[in-house]
């Protein structure tokens, strides 16, 4: 079969790069821009084999969208997560799931550890300082914390937990984790905990790199923030329904924890007001994988499976 003859629906916007290279292989219907999506699937469901989308919240691939393909055969995601995508709904029709795993891994722990940095010594809060013409009229910017030598606790010690910890470590941290899926891993000089609140208790800094999905929806609670206690900070890079965003807002209010730095959010991409608020807080749009090269990498990744896959050969990263 010609990969032309072959008919794949792209669910939402993703990069340039990788929507030329699946429209420029494959017949592809952008299904954002259809004037009708009932219609579309009325007309063309039967001859989509393959669904191109992203494990993000605002796209993915629920049941209720897997359905309306009744000849469909793969659903390539371009990202590491996938929660949002309707794996059992997949599984119960032999569709195969990939994703874009380790590509993005050093991008996802460079971002934490900036956000680590900047809530500790206040680094786009001394650049407002300075901008705003503070500095000639108040002085000398207020004191921050020490990023080495303190704990640095890792929840979730995957690939992206890893490289967090190794960026730690060249900041002479102690690398403290809670991960029961890794704790048979060799670990090096990190020091494993039984419970998150074990963890946060030693933490000074809480990163998140724990994959999202019903199981760990929430997990980050307020008993969570009252062990992280006054002088920790939290540190969200994975996925935003991972934190209770009205016990981390109640928890910032009372000066239950020092401060946050947040990169995913529980409603994207809509954040709550009283976040925005916060001096404490550092705030990004859920950028962290988001460079030119991993971008790419990724986009030539999600590619890859698909091609792999309509050529007879298996898929490079399945999700299993």
């Amino acid at each position: 079969m010609l990969m032309k003859e072959i008919n794949v629906v792209i669910a939402g916007k993703l990069s340039d790069r990788l929507m030329s290279k699946v429209e420029t292989a494959f017949t592809a219907y952008r299904l954002w821009e259809q004037p009708s999506q009932e219609a579309f699937f009325k007309e063309k469901g039967n001859d989509i084999q393959a669904i191109v989308t992203s494990g993000n919240p605002v796209m993915g691939a629920s049941k209720a969208l897997i359905e309306r393909f009744p000849n469909l055969k793969i659903i390539a995601s371009n990202g590491v997560g996938y929660d949002s995508i309707d794996i059992a709904a997949a599984k119960a029709r032999n569709v195969i799931v990939t994703n874009t795993p380790q590509v993005l891994n050093d991008c996802v722990a460079d971002i934490g550890m900036g956000l680590l940095l900047d809530v500790a010594r206040g680094i786009t809060s001394a650049d407002r300082y300075v901008r705003e013409g503070r500095w000639p009229v108040e002085g000398r910017f207020r004191m921050a914390t020490k990023v080495s030598g303190k704990c640095c606790g890792i929840v979730g010690f995957g690939n992206i937990g890893s490289a967090v910890a190794r960026r730690a470590a060249a900041f002479n941290m102690d690398i403290h984790f809670y991960d029961p899926s890794a704790a048979h891993k060799v670990t090096g000089t990190a020091t494993s905990h039984e419970s998150l609140v074990s963890l946060a208790q030693a933490a000074d800094f809480l990163v998140l790199t724990l994959p999202g999905g019903e199981k760990t929806r929430g997990v980050i609670n307020r008993d969570v923030f009252n062990a992280l206690g006054s002088k920790g900070f939290l540190i969200s890079i994975s996925r935003g329904s991972v934190v209770n965003e009205d016990d981390l807002i109640e928890a910032l209010q009372n000066q239950t924890i020092a401060g946050a730095g947040m990169d995913v959010y529980a409603h994207e991409p809509h954040v709550p007001e009283a976040l925005m608020a916060m001096p404490n807080v550092v705030l990004t749009p859920h950028i962290a994988s988001g460079t030119t090269e991993t971008f790419n990498a990724m986009a030539d990744l999600v590619y890859d499976n698909l091609a792999a896959f309509f050529s007879g050969k298996p898929t490079l990263t399945p999700v299993k």
